[in-house]
């Protein structure tokens, strides 16, 4: 009787993470594709019913991207998506710069051919999502490339505080590229680049490149902010 108990809850505990794991995958989706702005209210109810999920796992998903910096639960006022001013996500970016210099020298150094291969495949992913104008696919295969170049780096360490630094710029990073077509042309020019200089095992290049995209990628956010903002505004009212 006892180990079918324990069977049973293992079985719950399991269910539940999954299902957890789904709901938080799906939130993050909203959040990076515009559907969710930042500053907008998340009502457990409201995405359960959504999701055809009960709030346990729905509330778990909450804690897991509160963990994540892309969400705030605050007591008495509930969770709302987090926004960043301009300022800190300058503060951010300084640090970006420096990783990603990092990132792009040590990848040319130490990419394996499998790993070159798999980000011109990446590359090539990027182009098709381009011509098709699917702006998501595009924004989820660029956050593909960066975190791929992280592991080519073979630095454990790097690659983890890179992720943890970057997770909240995500939102920010996707919105510069749902907004403006021009953004995602320059965007897949730069990230072109970036992969051929990995893949030819030019150090010195790949961390020029990618430092370059990161001050590129600040400028296009600055020029929008303003109008994010106004989005923001008008998500939490």
């Amino acid at each position: 009787m006892l180990l079918r108990m324990q069977a049973a809850q293992a079985i719950q505990l399991i269910s539940t993470k999954s299902l957890t794991g789904l709901a938080c995958e799906e939130i993050e989706k909203w959040i990076y594709s515009g559907r969710i702005q930042p500053g907008e209210p998340l009502r457990e109810a409201d995405i359960s019913a959504r999701m055809g999920l009960s709030r346990g796992p729905v509330r778990e998903a909450f804690r897991m991207l509160e963990e994540r910096g892309l969400v705030l639960c605050e007591k008495n006022r509930g969770v709302r998506v987090r926004s960043l001013s301009f300022d800190e996500v300058q503060q951010i970016y300084e640090l970006r710069i420096a990783l990603e210099g990092l990132i792009g020298s040590l990848a040319a150094q130490r990419r394996t051919d499998e790993q070159a291969a798999g980000l011109q495949s990446i590359i090539k992913e990027m182009r098709a999502a381009v011509e098709a104008g699917d702006v998501v696919r595009y924004t989820q295969l660029n956050f593909k490339l960066h975190e791929e170049l992280s592991q080519s780096a073979h630095n454990a360490f790097l690659s983890d505080t890179y992720s943890r630094l970057v997770v909240q710029l995500k939102l920010f990073r996707s919105y510069t590229l749902r907004h403006n077509a021009d953004n995602v042309q320059q965007s897949f020019a730069e990230h072109s680049a970036i992969a051929a200089a990995v893949a030819a095992g030019d150090a010195a290049r790949a961390r020029t490149l990618l430092e370059e995209h990161c001050k590129a990628s600040l400028e296009r956010l600055r020029v929008q902010m303003p109008q994010l903002q106004q989005e923001e505004k008008a998500g939490a009212s």
